[in-house]
């Protein structure tokens, strides 16, 4: 087995001029009558061009608060939200040319029924008036990126649950976004689906030099996928820690006997112990 090799990466913190997605000083909290929930507080980030960073947490320490909220799905209560230096956010009005730089990708697919797979990739294009032509170009070429060639014309009830999985990320590159956004897109997969799913995200990521932010409750899916895990206290979330994880990409499943590997899971999972 070849052994893991650390590699440099630069560090969007480090150097903001680099940065796709910056944040600064972002929390969220949801007010009614009877209380305030303080979900997100204080959260400064930054990650650069083509970097995979993973969010992980307790369940309820904000992860998908904050992942929507830089999705541009909920508005932020404090700080600012930039995408390549163009804040998102307007108090609560959004910025729509920023938006549209955006892909998002949910836990379910979300395919429309009664569309193909070609016309569910490519009903973005066909939103912004893209001519029929050339949008189901595009399709076709996603469906093979993704691994779904031959199934351009199935519908969704027609697919294995990776499979729709497969023609949602398919979806969302369609616009070919600056930032993909994944909130546990793999949670309702079984174990070996979503171990292939994996391998075949950090193919498409590598291949698209996608910016991607992606949020899981599972900490080797983490480490496996990025390459640096930010890692959100209780609510309200904020960061504990940013873990890089200096591991030559592309990584085969096999990487996960490595020591360095099993280190950083090790690590992580210690720290989150620490907060029961």
């Amino acid at each position: 087995m070849a052994q893991a090799t650390t590699i440099d990466r630069p560090s969007a913190a480090a150097d903001a001029g680099l940065a796709r997605l910056s944040l600064r000083g972002v929390g969220k909290d949801f007010i009614t009558k009877a209380k305030t929930t303080n979900a997100v507080a204080g959260v400064d980030l930054d990650i650069a061009d083509g970097e995979f960073v993973a969010l992980i947490g307790r369940s309820g320490c904000g992860k998908t608060t904050l992942l929507r909220m830089i999705a541009g799905l909920l508005a932020p209560t404090a700080g600012t939200i930039e995408i390549d230096g163009q804040p998102l956010w307007h108090g609560d009005r959004i910025d729509q040319n920023v938006l549209t730089r955006l892909g998002v990708v949910f836990q379910e697919a979300n395919l429309f029924p009664w569309f193909t797979v070609e016309d569910n990739i490519a009903l973005p294009l066909k939103l912004r008036k893209v001519p029929k032509a050339e949008r189901l170009e595009k399709a076709r070429s996603l469906a093979e990126l993704v691994g779904l060639a031959g199934f351009e014309k199935s519908y969704p009830r027609e697919l294995s649950g990776g499979m729709r999985q497969r023609a949602a990320i398919a979806r969302a590159l369609s616009t070919d976004p600056e930032l993909l956004l994944m909130d546990e897109p793999f949670g309702a997969l079984d174990a070996l689906t979503r171990e292939r799913m994996n391998i075949e995200l950090q193919r498409i990521a590598l291949e698209t030099s996608a910016t991607v932010v992606f949020v899981t409750h599972d900490i080797p899916e983490a480490v496996f996928l990025a390459d640096r895990v930010v890692h959100l206290t209780p609510r309200p979330g904020r960061i504990r820690q940013i873990k890089d994880v200096p591991i030559t990409k592309p990584r085969s499943i096999e990487v996960q006997t490595e020591a360095e590997f099993a280190g950083i899971v090790r690590g992580l999972r210690h720290d989150l112990d620490e907060e029961e």
